[in-house]
């Protein structure tokens, strides 16, 4: 994979940086930093380098038009306080605004464009708009570098058919991530624990089926856990469940235990009367979800305080751990404990922890940990999952990752 030094020189050279600053705003302000925060070494080093640089993003989803909810000046004016310097901001993506803010950038000037996404061409399906897009943005620099982790498996203009414009190479933070997922895809140190959680069993089928040979236990909670309860033929009264994928959830337990893989399903539920803060609750044991004091009408809303207990544990005594999707509604405090517990057990691990981006991210970051306090928050929760799963990502690929 094109590295940064592929480039050569960039003294005096304008750089388009594909960032991924796609933050959760509120009211116009930014709740978590963490993507901003990611892409500063890249940016630092392209500017110590000598470049100008027009940093591009998305951010949410816009239907292809400007909306001004979605717009990346809170970002722009969060990246200033980062890089300490002044950051411009152009109201365009490949406007007035944008192609005259890039001409007149001076090495170590930095210029960010409003949201990729407001241009139809940016995540259209149809190869020429990406195309012709891309071959605007490539008008506003000589170089770039791709170092938006979380959008290498999105075939956009500014990810996929920009690279093939300019001279392009990967970021720091996308060479980063591309190490860590290696490392927990091709020979692990074992023994090697892998902890699913979130609300869909339907999202992480295919990365079950990849890591099922790899991994020595597979710890299940968060929604997803209810499909696995009733394909082993528990009443699950009023939780979440994907009942199309009873079917596929049975047939991975079968493999996994050909394999001799272990898959720790919880032993005990939180389950509360409805879903809110503030619902009536307790702790029954996982096969009697249905008898708690709310029979049918209960819902599971977290792991139970022992299963939290013996997933810390089995965190704590493995050499690889990767996590990915919470183990309760985090959200709602009454409902934490579970994915409060096993974050401060990966941040206490002496092995090597990685944090599969998204809600796992923010979840441990709305929890009140550190970045490093991990071995690896990853940027790119969607990204992480499909490279686990042995997909080929478009946007890596470009760069000539093999």
């Amino acid at each position: 994979m094109r590295t940064i030094a592929s480039l050569g020189p960039l003294a005096g050279k304008r750089v388009v940086v594909r960032c991924d600053l796609n933050v959760p705003l509120k009211d116009g302000e930014i709740t978590d930093d963490g993507r901003v925060r990611a892409s500063i070494p890249t940016l630092t080093a392209l500017l110590e380098a000598g470049a100008s640089l027009v940093v591009a993003s998305h951010l949410g989803r816009p239907d292809g038009a400007p909306d001004a909810q979605y717009s990346l000046a809170p970002v722009a004016e969060r990246l200033s306080q980062l890089l300490g310097r002044q950051v411009g901001f152009a109201t365009d993506t490949v406007g007035e605004s944008a192609t005259s803010a890039a001409a007149a950038l001076l090495p170590g000037e930095v210029l960010v464009l409003e949201n990729l996404r407001f241009n139809p061409g940016e995540t259209s399906k149809v190869d020429d708009e990406r195309e012709a897009f891309a071959a605007q943005l490539a008008e506003l620099a000589d170089v770039m570098v791709s170092d938006g982790f979380g959008v290498v498996h999105r075939k956009q203009a500014s990810v996929y058919e920009l690279a093939t414009l300019l001279p392009s190479a990967a970021g720091q933070l996308v060479e980063t991530e591309v190490d860590v997922l290696e490392r927990l895809s091709v020979a692990p140190i074992k023994p090697y624990t892998v902890v699913l959680g979130g609300s869909k069993v339907s999202d992480k089928l295919a990365v079950i089926g990849s890591l099922l040979p790899k991994v020595d236990k597979l710890l299940v909670g968060g929604g997803m856990l209810f499909t696995f309860l009733k394909a082993q033929g528990h009443d699950v009264a009023a939780s979440l469940l994907e009942e199309d994928q009873l079917d596929a959830v049975r047939g991975y337990l079968a493999e996994a235990t050909r394999l001799g893989v272990e898959i720790v399903l919880p032993t005990d539920i939180v389950v509360a009367e409805r879903f809110a803060p503030d619902a009536a609750h307790e702790t029954v044991a996982a096969d009697a979800i249905g008898a708690s004091s709310f029979g049918a009408a209960g819902i599971g809303l977290d792991i139970g305080p022992e299963t939290a207990a013996r997933f810390a544990h089995e965190v704590l005594d493995s050499s690889t751990i990767f996590w990915n999707g919470p183990m309760g509604v985090f959200e709602f405090p009454a409902f934490a404990n579970g994915t409060q517990t096993v974050a401060r057990a990966l941040a206490d691990t002496e092995g090597f922890g990685v944090v599969g981006g998204g809600d796992s991210a923010a979840a441990v970051r709305a929890l009140g940990f550190d970045d490093d306090d991990f071995g690896h928050i990853s940027t790119g929760g969607g990204a992480s999952l499909e490279f686990l799963e042995g997909k080929r990502l478009p946007g890596l690929e470009v760069l000539g990752w093999l």
